[in-house]
């Protein structure tokens, strides 16, 4: 799939305002709203550019999305316009049961959460907020009731990687039908002490790889793009041909990253290439979402594989991975230096 044009997914960060207080947070989020946050109407134009894209995944993120009093107007609006209306809200004392009948109402294709730890224990003491692994579940469970498609959020750090045998059996206990694995990134919150190291990358790549061969639900990964390097060479070892974008739709997202097939608009309005890769290429507010994601220097910069430096500029795999471009920024100041958690060594002619 080409990217140049458009995404595949779009992502809004509605508010930061958010009652937990995650260990990991990305968006350092806090209790209140920016008083600058996009207004109803400003989120209402910004959604009729996303549609100018085509049909992109639009995912609506926060902080927490439901303290936004006008958060069901804009889940109605996305999904009458027919884009893929998806959401990622906080499992607090907001994520009701009625909260979340009125997504399915509002044409909520599917709701993430996240959950850290396959009991409360790991879970809350990652959240720092006590009940909110209950409530995770809780909302898994409703969703499910209500017909509601479901997606696990697991952040992998140090304080859980050894027990993703469990969480994959949570997993498929509350019915998922996606698991999406995120490999720490050292922003907002989170610190590079908590990350894995990239031998360590590579043990958990394996064990998702063999779960996925047996799971009832989709595995995916985020900010580890190297895990489709991993995936190429598994299947290739055992014989088996090569993911193609054109087996199944969610395929399609192969090959994305940061400004490449992802754009993301953070509260107020900032046209950012990734909410991990925190630098501005425009602002919502005087800039089309489009030309910003077409023609700005910052975006073409991270979607020309050529600029890439490093072993992963000589990488075979840089069209289908490309390292996080957000790690190499937080870890080296450079978007386009080599992913530092990456083991792989290619070969000195390769490229």
């Amino acid at each position: 799939m080409n990217f140049d044009q458009a995404p595949w997914l779009v992502i809004w960060e509605v508010t930061r305002a958010c009652d937990l207080a995650c260990v990991h947070c990305r968006a350092a989020a806090d209790p209140l709203r920016h008083p600058l946050e996009l207004t109803t109407e400003e989120g209402f134009r910004l959604l009729e550019q996303v549609r100018e894209f085509g049909d992109p995944l639009m995912i609506f993120t926060g902080g927490d999305p439901l303290k936004r009093p006008d958060l069901f107007e804009l889940l109605s609006y996305s999904a009458r316009l027919g884009l893929r209306t998806t959401l990622s809200p906080s499992p607090t004392p907001l994520l009701t049961a009625e909260a979340i009948q009125r997504f399915q109402q509002c044409g909520v294709a599917r709701i993430s959460i996240s959950v850290d730890g396959p009991d409360a224990a790991t879970h809350d003491g990652f959240r720092r907020v006590p009940g909110s692994f209950a409530r995770a579940v809780f909302a898994l469970q409703e969703a499910r009731r209500v017909g509601l498609s479901t997606q696990v959020n697991t952040t992998v750090s140090r304080h859980n990687w050894q027990r993703l045998e469990e969480m994959a059996d949570l997993v498929e206990a509350c019915g998922a039908q996606m698991w999406d694995v995120f490999f720490l990134v050292p922003t907002g919150r989170a610190q590079s002490r908590d990350e894995l190291n990239a031998e360590e990358f590579e043990q958990v790549f394996a064990f998702l790889y063999e779960r996925s061969k047996r799971a009832p639900f989709v595995i995916k990964t985020t900010e580890a793009m190297h895990y489709r390097r991993y995936v190429a060479q598994r299947r290739k070892l055992e014989g088996a041909p090569p993911v193609k974008q054109a087996d199944n739709p969610l395929h399609r997202s192969l090959g994305i990253n940061s400004g490449r097939g992802l754009v993301f608009i953070s509260r107020t309005g900032d046209i950012c290439p990734s909410g991990f890769l925190p630098l501005a290429a425009g602002n919502a507010r005087q800039h089309r979402l489009a030309e910003v994601y077409r023609h700005s220097a910052l975006f073409r910069a991270l979607r020309d594989t050529s600029l890439l430096r490093g072993k992963c500029g000589r990488c075979p795999y840089k069209n289908l991975c490309g390292g996080s471009r957000s790690r190499a920024y937080a870890l080296t100041g450079d978007y386009l230096a080599e992913d530092p958690r990456c083991c792989y060594q290619p070969g000195p002619d390769t490229g």
